[in-house]
């Protein structure tokens, strides 16, 4: 995703997407795949985009957006009111994304930060449920946070608990396959209950991680038309809105 802080997560993630991507000889692209043309086209934003032009956006085809709002129990996005509700004024679908570094505190400490300050949800058909950003850790060479799967499963359970305790809804986890396995031991844990944010810059959204049939979105390129990432929702428009509605 985007992202607020140096060095860039975003580097460390292609780094790891572009061996999986040679292994499997497939080419990213710019555009978005024939695979999946015609499903509803979204973004997600950080700082980097700042003051973005949301009607210049919707324009140019978005529907929806996540934009981050915290990191860590620490950090908050200071452009976070701009783009959420901007994108809301626009006509956008939109959610909040906490980027999570388990190193740092709980997995119930950032939920909580993380709804404080931003990922709130209502059933009004306009507010995607909050979303989980777990990933490889972009400020260290340990990559996994120093802990072990089950410590990290456990953490990942704990954000989670905490925030459907909080909002009634369960958090949209974004990952990648890669990490997921290697940092999770490809857990099925959340599979049944949470809808998955894939992140694979191939011509498919590839393979998945444990117990997830399909993904609900779709993050197919760091850059493109849109501000920030590209990612697609797995449905027609009106499915979205029942999505965002709980």
């Amino acid at each position: 995703m985007a992202r607020d802080h140096k060095p860039s997560r975003r580097h460390a993630r292609i780094v790891a997407f572009s061996a999986a991507t040679l292994a499997i000889g497939a080419t990213a692209l710019a555009e978005i795949p024939v695979s999946a043309a015609g499903k509803p086209k979204g973004h997600d934003v950080s700082s980097h985009q700042k003051n973005v032009d949301w009607q210049k956006a919707r324009s140019k085809g978005a529907r929806f957006v996540y934009v981050k709002a915290t990191e860590s129990h620490t950090y908050r996005n200071p452009y976070y009111s701009q783009q959420y509700n901007g994108a809301r004024n626009a006509g956008l679908i939109r959610g909040a994304y906490h980027f999570a570094l388990p190193n740092k505190s709980s997995g119930r400490t950032q939920a909580q930060y993380f709804v404080r300050n931003g990922g709130s949800w209502r059933a009004d058909g306009w507010t995607l449920p909050p979303a989980l950003d777990i990933e490889f850790n972009p400020y260290s060479s340990k990559k996994c946070y120093g802990m072990s799967k089950t410590k990290l499963v456990g953490w990942i359970r704990s954000f989670s608990n905490e925030v459907k305790r909080l909002t009634g809804r369960r958090p949209v986890i974004y990952t990648n396959t890669y990490w997921w396995k290697k940092c999770t031991g490809n857990s099925a844990a959340f599979a049944s209950n949470h809808a998955l944010w894939v992140a694979n810059y191939s011509e498919s959204a590839g393979s998945l991680p444990a117990g997830w049939q399909y993904w609900t979105f779709w993050q197919y390129d760091n850059s493109g038309s849109l501000p920030g990432d590209q990612n697609l929702f797995n449905g027609s428009m009106t499915a979205l809105r029942k999505f965002a509605r709980g």
